[in-house]
């Protein structure tokens, strides 16, 4: 159980017992489906819990060339590479430390397959295809959109490339259920399916909410196994982010100060902008522990960040009891994407990354002061 006043503030907590749940959640997946499961870097990238999730999941999947760097230095596991666009000036090195190199477009293929694979002669390549059937609540998080940069369409499509690839790749969810990815894998065999018998892997991607508590993980055992045992049991990839870092952690902050401008106003030692950018960009309310909504219970306040922009706000909550100085307030699942999206906006101390260890205590793993806002501007 989290201790609250073991935490000092700002911090995100990673509880490490509740990493693990989800990792055994998905290292079943792996086990009863035949699949390979891989981190999404870009919704969880806490490389001092990888030694944890390395014991579970086959490897990270990396969208450029840091994180492939990441996945390869600190769990050094398998390392799945695909960007929008490679750079020229990167090639070499993304290829150097990857097992898997997924294009996004013929052209990029034709220009950078070749010399990937003399620096990397065992590198598996593939490419990005667009099934063009999605469900994603948003087109922001819509990679099927129309007009999207993402994948190559079947329209677009070059059978001549395959003789050079191992696999092909597709992305169309997003914190969606089994049933949106049936629909896709629909739609990804009828526009692809007589190219698969060529390949040796299909990655499904990401946007798999496998570890949320209404998530039907029997039925995607189910279509994993059907997949791969029609397609002469091929290799199938999945690489959730969201999924493993999912309800692991709060972002817990302190209350600065109250004021009054029509209603309470309790300002806090965290940032939306910075720190909770969500919250802003999407827009999404995070659930605050032991609050509910304003007006369910007696004490209403509006939570504030502590920076000049004037809509750094997170929201309205209510509590049982008058918020005081010094209280603190937990936002809770604030694991996944928070802290890959945080900034140093404004100066605003960035929080601590800490982990609530399996045995009852606190391991502040990050502290970021002066130096870090500081080293990152010129």
């Amino acid at each position: 159980m989290l201790d609250i006043s073991q935490i000092p503030t700002p911090c995100y907590v990673c509880e490490e017992e509740l990493l693990e749940r989800n990792l055994k959640i998905l290292d079943r997946v792996q086990k009863e489906s035949g699949a390979k499961i891989l981190l999404a870097l870009k919704g969880f990238a806490m490389w001092s819990t990888f030694d944890l999730v390395g014991r579970y999941l086959a490897g990270t999947s990396a969208s450029g060339l840091h994180e492939a760097l990441l996945g390869r230095e600190t769990m050094n596991k398998e390392v799945h590479t695909y960007s929008p666009a490679f750079k020229d000036d990167e090639i070499e090195q993304i290829a150097s430390v990857s097992d898997h190199l997924i294009f996004n477009s013929p052209g990029q293929i034709e220009r950078f397959l070749h010399r990937a694979k003399s620096i990397n002669p065992s590198l598996s390549c593939g490419i990005r295809v667009n099934p063009e059937t999605s469900s994603a609540p948003v087109d922001l998080y819509n990679p099927c959109a129309p007009y999207s940069r993402l994948g190559t369409t079947i329209s677009n499509f070059d059978p001549n490339i395959l003789e050079n690839l191992d696999g092909l790749h597709f992305h169309a969810l997003c914190e969606q259920n089994v049933d949106a990815l049936e629909s896709v894998l629909a739609a990804f065999e009828d526009k692809f399916g007589k190219y698969i018998g060529q390949m040796k892997w299909i990655n499904f991607g990401g946007g798999h909410h496998i570890t949320r508590a209404d998530y039907d993980v029997d039925r995607l055992i189910e279509v994993i196994a059907d997949f791969k045992k029609k397609h002469g049991g091929i290799t199938v990839y999945l690489e959730p982010g969201e999924a493993v870092g999912w309800q692991t952690g709060p972002l817990v902050a302190s209350v600065l100060d109250i004021v009054h401008n029509g209603i309470d106003i309790a300002i806090l030692d965290v940032s939306a902008e910075a720190h909770m950018p969500d919250t802003l960009a999407m827009p999404y309310r995070a659930e605050v522990r032991g609050a509910a909504d304003a007006g369910k219970k007696p004490y209403t306040y509006r939570l504030a960040g502590n920076t000049c922009l004037a809509g750094d706000v997170m929201g309205d909550y209510s509590f049982d009891q008058p918020l005081k100085i010094g209280d603190k307030v937990l936002f809770e699942d604030q694991i996944h994407y928070t802290m890959v999206k945080s900034t140093t906006f404004n100066g605003v101390k960035h929080p601590s990354i800490a982990i609530w260890t399996k045995d009852g205590s606190l391991k502040i793993v990050r502290e970021f002061g002066y130096e870090d806002f500081k080293n990152r501007l010129s």
